[in-house]
């Protein structure tokens, strides 16, 4: 079987850290080395993946570095232009009409998606009482409360509350939850573990976990056409998102069998249905490192310096929501739901002779929409509970609705 082995920053040709993140990238590896050794040697990936990014202090979402924008290591819709969020937040007006006044956020990086959305209601008087953020980072959550100083409806918190009404949202959070890895051997597949590399004293590598067949049945449930799929295939799957979906569906209805109002989720992220997710020659699967701006497949690289993802399985998402309760309102393209959502119109509000702020608006609008850029890959999902799209929203969104196809 082929492995995946950590590599060398020459091979890698990535920017040098500093001294001091190369300190606590060296910290949290021992910490890492030092659960697999408790652990007979191995833990799981989505262990590994959860350490890496999710440490206090060491981890990437945990620690303080800066993740996004120009600085950081990737860059997310909200930070390329204001449009994405105006645009989000006319939808969600629209949504207003049939339950409370209130969003929650998880995963709001810089905070810029929520100071975009609340800035647009000011603009656009929609009326909203409560903009809740879930925020794990200690230095995420420090510029959220920077930028978002002046809009006193904004709350955060620690963890999800148990039950809630209104809009909730998630921009990029489902791609960054610890995944499982699994390979198909010969007609059985495994778990894949992290264990230290037996030739290098601090590598890491993966290796099949012993005694994990019955535990990759299980998991191997979300792949279609699993049997068909060749020898050596690795691959991802999700339990943890599926989880929180799952927890998302309970705090929706709790919110509804209390207050008696519904409530929708919108997930944004990069990602495919089932069915093309899981091919044949996607045979090493979707997951993908991204530091200082650099894409690469080696996840044992520096961790705590990079972030660690893997594409969405809407398919599995949408089954987990509808099966705990929720109904599937809308699934397509960020193309065709900006484009439906308005972004056009929102954008036609600059001048076009203002070229100094026309121009660099209608390059952001192509950026977000264009199928070469991200306007394909990244798909919008919406869930609901007692909850419908409004006619004037479902008319625009169902000539591109790809429920069909999840």
């Amino acid at each position: 079987m082929q492995k995946i082995n950590s590599s060398s920053q020459h091979k890698l040709n990535l920017p040098q850290p500093s001294e001091a993140a190369l300190a606590n990238s060296q910290q949290l590896l021992h910490l890492i080395q030092s659960e697999i050794d408790a652990n007979n040697g191995c833990i799981a990936f989505s262990r590994y993946m959860e350490l890496a990014l999710y440490t206090p202090r060491l981890g990437y979402y945990s620690g303080g570095s800066t993740k996004l924008g120009v600085d950081g290591d990737f860059t997310t819709a909200p930070e390329i232009s204001s449009l994405f969020g105006s645009t989000l937040a006319q939808t969600i007006s629209q949504l207003f009409q049939q339950t409370s006044h209130q969003i929650i956020e998880f995963g709001a990086g810089t905070g810029k998606l929520a100071f975009d959305i609340l800035s647009e209601c000011q603009l656009s008087n929609i009326s909203i009482n409560r903009y809740f953020i879930v925020e794990l980072s200690g230095e995420l959550r420090a510029r959220q409360e920077e930028r978002l100083k002046n809009f006193p409806e904004v709350v955060w918190l620690d963890q999800m509350p148990t039950e809630f009404t209104g809009v909730i949202i998630g921009n990029e959070v489902l791609d960054a939850m610890p995944v499982e890895l699994i390979v198909k051997a010969n007609d059985a597949w495994q778990v894949l573990g992290v264990c230290r590399d037996a030739q290098q004293t601090t590598g890491l590598n993966l290796t099949p976990m012993p005694d994990s067949f019955a535990v990759a049945t299980e998991l191997v449930a979300q792949i279609p056409f699993a049997a068909e799929l060749p020898a050596n295939y690795i691959t991802e799957v999700h339990p943890i998102s599926l989880g929180f979906m799952r927890s998302i569906a309970a705090m929706m209805q709790q919110g509804k069998t209390r207050s008696g109002l519904g409530s929708a989720c919108i997930w944004i992220d990069y990602g495919f249905p089932s069915h093309e997710y899981y091919l044949a020659q996607r045979e090493r699967g979707t997951l993908m490192c991204h530091y200082r701006h650099h894409a690469h497949p080696d996840p044992f690289y520096l961790p705590g310096l990079q972030d660690i993802t893997a594409h969405v399985d809407f398919t599995a998402v949408a089954v987990a929501g509808v099966q705990s309760g929720l109904d599937l309102l809308s699934y397509t393209s960020q193309a065709s739901f900006l484009l439906a959502s308005g972004i056009t119109d929102i954008l036609s509000r600059i001048p076009i002779e203002d070229n100094q702020r026309y121009l660099p608006a209608a390059n952001a609008t192509q950026k977000l929409t264009s199928p070469a850029e991200m306007g394909e890959l990244f798909k919008v999902l919406i869930l609901g509970c007692g909850i419908e799209l409004d006619d004037a929203l479902a008319t625009k969104l169902l000539p591109y609705d790809r429920s069909h196809r999840l």
